[in-house]
């Protein structure tokens, strides 16, 4: 039964001295990558910090792993990253593939049903933007939109509309108009 709970001080040394050194380098490499790595989240940028505590908790808890090897899983990580973030830069075919993107929900104050079912969101997640932006009513939206990190941005109506352009919507899926 004792080896349940201390089976010998070798084990936490271990997870000590390779936690600290496993989380010395994961900063490290997190600072060498760029603001870009630590940004607000999308779905591609979770997938990749999922990956990293996952790596760092294999390297603290696993006898097998050593501090080379965790270290080369997190340089490969934030290195496939680094690649793909820098290629979808310049293909905007790959950044729509790895980030998604933004969804306009409500136009004009009206809401776009079919696009709020497809990003499962549901009216009173609209109204609870509107307030949350200190709005009274849906019809003082110019656009509300879901942006591919999961938050909500509410362009109220009394924004000044110059020469018809709306350049902050040119890269939203409008599919309602």
């Amino acid at each position: 039964m004792e080896a349940i709970f201390f089976n010998g001080w070798a084990g936490p040394v271990r997870t000590l001295v390779i936690g600290v050194f496993g989380y010395a380098l994961l900063i490290l490499f997190l600072r060498i990558s760029g603001n870009r790595t630590l940004s607000k989240m999308n779905a591609f940028d979770f997938l990749v910090t999922v990956a990293l505590g996952s790596t760092l908790a294999s390297l603290l808890l696993s006898k097998e792993v050593s501090l080379l090897q965790g270290g080369v899983a997190f340089a490969l990580l934030i290195g496939l990253q680094f690649a793909v973030t820098w290629t979808s830069v310049r293909w905007p075919w790959l950044h729509g593939a790895v980030t998604g993107e933004p969804v306009l929900l409500v136009r004009d104050g009206r809401l776009l049903t079919q696009a709020m079912r497809r990003a499962r969101v549901t009216e009173s997640e609209v109204r609870a933007c509107a307030r949350e932006a200190g709005l009274m009513e849906l019809h003082s939206i110019a656009a509300l939109v879901l942006e591919t990190d999961g938050s909500f941005n509410v362009i109220r109506r009394s924004a000044p509309e110059r020469d018809g352009q709306r350049d902050t919507l040119a890269d939203v899926r409008q599919s309602e108009r």
